[in-house]
């Protein structure tokens, strides 16, 4: 496979007779459709909060979440211009909220996350229950559930929005409804799923129905507090520092089918070994400050900064300051098709 067939022109002339009956020779894009290694278009990125937050407050003053549905900017890799894509499978969005806004029910096939931003009090509901959001929460929105947004506080609300629309779009799989009212009607008190399934314990005849995590709303201080007590086991993995997978309580599986969800601590002046895996990668940072080099590049992220390592980039973390970094991809799929691979140093 190094070396592509002579086109001569007798070949030539029968791949264009080929053409016309829509047939293609496989040995003329067999190189390209078979690489040695992952060869994605996408390029890393990173959109700085501090730098893109007066644009999603200008849009604020522009449309009403109700009238756009979804008060969205996207975060488009600038390889993939026009496709709504932060990676080949996965949608990045920072969402507003304003105060007294409501985002109106609706449910469609793709699964959706919601990672904290900035801002407190505001709700996301989901078939039925409500829970009230703080900055490092991890909020699911299963595939073809009702959910809503709105905002009872003072204050803005903002959210990293993840989604697995370019991949569900891949496998012509998608379908949205709308809500027949503006917010759902609340059937469960806030909290309910947290303390049903999420506290190593679990109703004793229940039984899922979802690939998806019964919790969908995982918060950042438990979280916060899982890590503080692996570090003062001091167990530092040398490319990733402390990184934990959110996981279904019911299964152990990852929380969503098809993005797997991360967090990790970063100890202050840590300075990670290379890394690259097959599955391009969302980072948000929560706390602290730090850089991480991507291929021949250095991007330097403090909190709430959103960046993007592609499909099998090299990379290394450094953090300046102790720093917590959130994490999303499509790793969960490609564990099922057989397909992920790491490579450390």
């Amino acid at each position: 496979m190094d070396t592509a067939p002579v086109r001569t022109a007798e070949r030539a002339a029968f791949y264009d007779e080929l053409a016309p009956k829509h047939m293609a020779p496989l040995w003329e894009v067999l190189r390209a459709l078979m690489t040695r290694e992952p060869a994605t278009p996408c390029v890393p990125a990173i959109w700085h909060y501090d730098e893109v937050r007066p644009y999603l407050m200008r849009s604020g003053d522009l449309i009403t979440a109700k009238e756009a549905e979804r008060r969205v900017l996207i975060l488009e890799n600038p390889a993939l211009a026009g496709k709504a894509s932060v990676t080949h499978t996965l949608y990045a969005g920072l969402q507003l909220i304003l105060p007294g806004e409501v985002a109106p029910a609706h449910r469609h096939s793709q699964s959706a996350l919601r990672f904290v931003l900035e801002g407190k009090g505001a709700y996301t509901a989901v078939d039925g229950e409500r829970t009230y959001m703080s900055p490092g929460d991890f909020v699911i929105t299963p595939s073809w559930t009702w959910h809503d947004h709105g905002n009872d506080s003072e204050e803005p609300m903002v959210w990293l929005d993840g989604l697995d629309i370019p991949l569900v779009g891949f496998l012509d799989a998608g379908f949205v409804e709308p809500g027949n009212t503006e917010t759902q009607l609340v059937t469960r008190p806030a909290g309910d799923s947290l303390a049903r399934y999420g506290s190593g314990l679990l109703p004793v005849d229940w039984r899922p129905t979802s690939p998806t995590s019964p919790v969908f709303n995982y918060p950042y201080a438990r979280t916060r507090e899982a890590l503080a007590q692996m570090e003062r086991q001091q167990e530092w993995d040398p490319c990733h520092g402390l990184k934990l997978r959110y996981v279904n309580p019911a299964t152990g599986d990852y929380a969503m089918p098809t993005m797997s969800t991360f967090m990790q601590l970063l100890p202050r002046g840590f300075a990670g070994a290379p890394y690259r895996s097959t599955d391009g990668t969302v980072f948000v940072c929560i706390e602290g400050q730090g850089e991480t080099r991507i291929g021949d590049r250095t991007f330097a992220w403090g909190p709430r900064d959103v960046f993007v390592v592609p499909s099998w980039a090299t990379h290394r973390h450094r953090a300046v300051a102790e720093s917590v970094l959130f994490s999303f991809s499509d790793r969960t799929v490609q564990e099922k098709l057989g397909l992920w691979r790491e490579a450390r140093g």
